[in-house]
């Protein structure tokens, strides 16, 4: 694992955020993802790595392509975990809004949580200035008045982001009766809970229930920027907590960061779909493509900001990911 890894994996994420940015706004989810999902799993099977798709887009039965269980690479070592998001927030792309990102985390083998039959977590993350201000286990008032603390900032300068569900409706009341203000986002959690760790988002805290394979995408970018997340397995209803239960869930653990990434050999790469407080979305010319991405690497704590222009020419000379509009062949 000495090897910068991250340098490798940011083609990766590029290569889906190209393939998928040509359907922005066309209203369909499914095409989208499986044109993200093809083109990462191209450029992830030219990296030398003995990898196993850890998080996935499915069992393998539901997902042909990057599903959990899969092999990736050339067999040779490092032997790696890989969780792959193609695209965290499918519904903003298909819609053309904001923050929809490709991700993909990398880590030493056997260091990756894999949650046992529960699919959603209760969740808070903060950047590095409120480490060690947050509990899971406090009221929403406690917490935003450690994280204003720990900030310096008052109380009604802290900005939440929460994800827009009726399931939320509650914490939405505690968090604007503590007196903090809310940012709602539609969906892509994992880019909403990374814009508290960057300075100029403007955004504090993560708060509510979101998907636990993004909080495990989540964990491995905060080990390397820094940072604090803690979550609690949350099942959404009778049969899922009986699920988890008989897969051998701990429904009462509190989970941090070391515990979802058990591994100080992390890789994070990030590139932007749709723009957004995070990276920029994929811009076209008439033969170039441009992209913006975000490369981390635990063990330095780098967090390399890369924007890159493609020339389409080469791309589809010498690529088997198709990167140009059906208009356009």
């Amino acid at each position: 694992m000495d090897r910068n890894i991250s340098l490798e994996l940011v083609r990766v994420t590029e290569a889906a955020a190209m393939a998928a940015a040509r359907l922005m706004g066309r209203g369909d989810k499914n095409k989208a993802d499986g044109a993200a999902v093809r083109a990462m799993r191209i450029a992830l099977g030219s990296i030398s790595m003995d990898g196993t798709v850890v998080i996935g887009e499915g069992e393998k039965d539901e997902a042909p392509m990057l599903y959990i269980g899969e092999k990736i690479g050339n067999g040779e070592p490092p032997k790696v975990d890989i969780a792959v998001d193609p695209i965290d927030g499918t519904r903003l792309l298909s819609l053309g809004l904001p923050n929809a990102i490709a991700v993909v985390a990398l880590a030493e083998a056997g260091s990756l949580y894999t949650s046992p039959g529960i699919f959603y977590m209760n969740k808070i993350a903060v950047g590095p200035s409120a480490k060690g201000a947050i509990d899971l286990d406090k009221p929403v008032e406690w917490n935003l008045k450690s994280i204003a603390e720990a900030k310096r900032l008052p109380l009604e300068e802290l900005t939440v982001v929460v994800l827009d569900r009726p399931r939320h409706e509650q914490l939405m009341r505690e968090i604007r009766e503590a007196g903090a203000r809310i940012k709602l986002i539609t969906d892509g959690d994992i880019a909403g809970a990374l814009m508290t760790v960057l300075e100029d988002t403007g955004v504090d805290v993560l708060m509510g229930i979101g998907g636990s394979p993004e909080a495990v995408v989540t964990a491995c970018a905060l080990k390397c920027i820094g940072g604090e997340m803690q979550c609690r397995p949350y099942p959404r209803h009778e049969e899922d907590r009986r699920k988890a239960l008989s897969m051998g869930a701990d429904l009462n653990k509190l989970y941090t960061i070391d515990d979802l990434v058990a591994s100080d050999q992390v890789f994070v790469s990030i590139t932007g779909i749709t723009n957004g407080e995070l990276v920029d979305g994929v811009k076209y010319s008439e033969r170039h493509i441009e992209t913006h991405s975000l490369v981390m690497r635990s063990k330095s704590g780098t967090v390399r900001d890369i924007r890159a222009r493609h020339s389409l020419d080469k791309l589809m000379a010498y690529s088997e990911v198709e990167y140009l509009a059906p208009s356009q062949k």
